[in-house]
């Protein structure tokens, strides 16, 4: 490729602002392109707020570019955008057109007013048609046996278990969720979760003294499922509850029909469950499926070949997925569910059953991003009998997040609880993100001031994909 080609045409008069970023974190990053003939390293700064992004805002002609990153002394490229190999090496590339229409995905800005604003790529629906017959067609040829880890460990509960034992064996095993065996009946018959538990701290804090630690002791699984008709049960909107049955998977069910069971019935997980008998006797739990574990599964499959799918580059901001907080104008979009860290521990359960989310993002008074609030958080009340000595109402949020600091490492408070994006990062990030085991919301951010604009779930991702 000859270097007119590479500059997008030597002596053009057009130049277009464009902003490049590197998200991975380093001491000192450069960049380095054809843009400006490999002649020189353009500093990145820091983006405010967040300090292992970087950005470098360049004027370069309309054309087809490549460049790469130089970070702490070593040449680095974006495995999450396009690139190619030339003779610099492994380059990412980008073709910027002479029209708005056909700007690059999330990296184009352009002049307006004397101003730099981002303009807004748009996908055609060809395109987005192509993306998501990929996506059916991968999944519906991939079965559950994909999911299964080389090793590991499924835990279930008998339902002859008190409830506080089993509210000890979530908490210590640090597990969200898990399945319910009845060994009269021979088979699973539900799904143990966070969200069993938060009801049951509800009834325990509207009952007071009526309900006590000894009460719990002898109160089982199957007590509270036939008496307080808490377990294998459907929640609405309003907090009501409805029976259902099990749902449940085999391991030859393809991933596409496991991720559309989980969606149409509103559930976290689903047990991948194989008998060795034809009446069904004799079942086997193999694993525990998650939306997230058949998007790590998307995610390895098409790492390496994510030009196949072009709705990928895309940014978020561009597809509106997800949920987000209604502009001026917009009061009739479903609102964003909110909480500041002074709001009773009670308001958080309530708002995580009426919203019908698994976490709640918890901000200042200007709405910038502290922390999160799980379904799974509310384990951390097993730790010393938290639980049999708390009033709902009176402890907030900031204390109980302190309550459960000690149930994680640092490691996983920084990679795991509070996953951030930001408006423009692509849907490959995102998704790449939501495949982190144990995340299954991505709060998305303004650059430097982390004011939350939105979330993006990883039923968002399957409620897209496969539309």
């Amino acid at each position: 490729m000859d270097s007119a080609r590479e500059s997008g045409g030597i002596g053009s008069s057009v130049q277009v602002p464009m902003r490049f970023v590197w998200p991975y974190g380093g001491r000192s990053v450069f960049l380095w392109g054809s843009f400006n003939r490999w002649s020189e390293l353009q500093p990145m700064t820091p983006v405010e707020g967040c300090p292992t992004v970087f950005q470098a805002i360049c004027s370069i002609p309309p054309g087809y570019h490549q460049y790469k990153f130089f970070v702490d002394g070593e040449w680095k490229h974006d495995e999450h955008q396009p690139y190619a190999t030339s003779e610099y090496g492994i380059v990412n590339t980008i073709f910027l057109a002479t029209t708005e229409h056909n700007y690059v995905p999330g990296s184009s800005v352009r002049i307006s007013d004397g101003t730099l604003t981002e303009t807004v790529p748009r996908i055609s629906d060809a395109d987005l048609l192509l993306s998501r017959h990929r996506v059916s067609a991968f999944l519906t040829s991939h079965t559950a046996y994909e999911l299964l880890p080389e090793s590991g460990k499924v835990v279930a509960l008998d339902i002859d278990l008190p409830v506080k034992q089993a509210f000890h064996i979530l908490y210590e095993q640090g597990i969200p969720t898990a399945p319910l065996w009845d060994f009269r009946k021979g088979q699973f018959v539900g799904v143990l979760s966070a969200m069993d538990f938060i009801l049951i701290l509800r009834e325990l804090g509207n009952h007071g003294s009526n309900l006590t630690e000894e009460e719990l002791e002898t109160h089982t699984i199957a007590a509270w499922k036939e008496g307080k008709a808490y377990m294998n049960r459907q929640i609405d909107g309003h907090g009501r509850a409805f029976s259902r049955p099990l749902v449940h998977a085999g391991p030859y069910d393809n991933l596409k029909d496991i991720a559309l069971k989980i969606l149409q019935n509103d559930v976290a997980t689903v047990p991948i469950i194989h008998s060795v008998s034809e009446d069904g006797s004799f079942p086997q739990l193999l694993h525990m499926a998650s939306l997230s574990g058949i998007l790590r599964c998307i995610c390895r499959y098409f790492r390496h070949c994510s030009s196949s799918l072009p709705v990928l580059q895309q940014p978020i901001y561009a597809i509106q997925i997800g949920t987000w907080v209604p502009k001026i104008g917009e009061s009739n979009r479903r609102p964003l569910a909110i909480l500041r860290p002074s709001a009773s521990l009670s308001a958080a359960l309530n708002l995580l059953i009426q919203a019908q989310v698994s976490s709640i993002p918890i901000v200042d008074d200007n709405d910038s991003l502290l922390d999160i609030y799980c379904r799974s958080d509310i384990t951390a009340l097993a730790k010393d009998k938290a639980y049999t000595h708390i009033n709902l109402n009176e402890m907030t949020i900031h204390q109980a997040l302190q309550l459960g600091q000690d149930s994680y490492s640092p490691y996983e408070l920084r990679s795991q609880r509070c996953q951030m994006c930001l408006p423009s990062d692509s849907l490959h990030k995102v998704m790449e993100r939501l495949a982190i085991s144990g995340v299954r919301r991505v709060i998305i951010v303004e650059a430097g001031s982390k004011r939350v604009e939105g979330v993006v779930s990883v039923s968002d991702i399957f409620r897209f994909l496969l539309s």
